[in-house]
């Protein structure tokens, strides 16, 4: 077996939402994430440099979607699953306070061992959400 040649980084992440209206609100009007791509089973969103949150109507995505241009395999999820963004350390307060306006269910906050902090809040469908400084991971130091 040969090494595999390095990951240049993750590019997309995906959650399954009951009500893909409701979540466009969410992720757009409290989140401020722009759409790149809209259709009836999938929301893009911008993400950040060179990342991509898909948001699927749950259970629209489950086969197999065959064009002309390739196959891509069917998936879907269920239950709580979890995600983080990447946010500057001097952000934090002004997305807690942001979060808590809007009437978002806050679920936690941690103070990393590297300096790092994280703010835990969930998105319509329950999903576990983060917002992250710099120092909760050795490849995502502090300043």
């Amino acid at each position: 077996m040969t090494t595999p040649p390095p990951i240049a980084g993750l590019l997309e992440t995906a959650l399954y939402v009951d009500d893909l209206i409701r979540s466009a609100a969410f992720f757009e009007d409290i989140m401020g994430l722009k759409a790149m791509f809209r259709s009836e089973r999938l929301i893009a969103y911008d993400a950040g440099p060179h990342a991509a949150l898909l948001v699927f109507a749950r259970g629209g995505s489950t086969e197999d979607s065959i064009s002309e241009r390739g196959t891509v395999p069917g998936h879907d999820g269920a239950g709580p699953l979890h995600m983080a963004f990447r946010i500057t350390a001097d952000s934090y307060d002004i997305w807690h306070a942001h979060l808590t306006a809007a009437g978002v269910t806050m679920r936690g906050e941690m103070a990393w061992p590297a300096g790092g902090h994280s703010l835990y809040f969930e998105d319509p469908d329950g999903h576990v959400l983060e917002l992250a400084t710099p120092g909760i991971w050795p490849n995502y130091p502090a300043d």
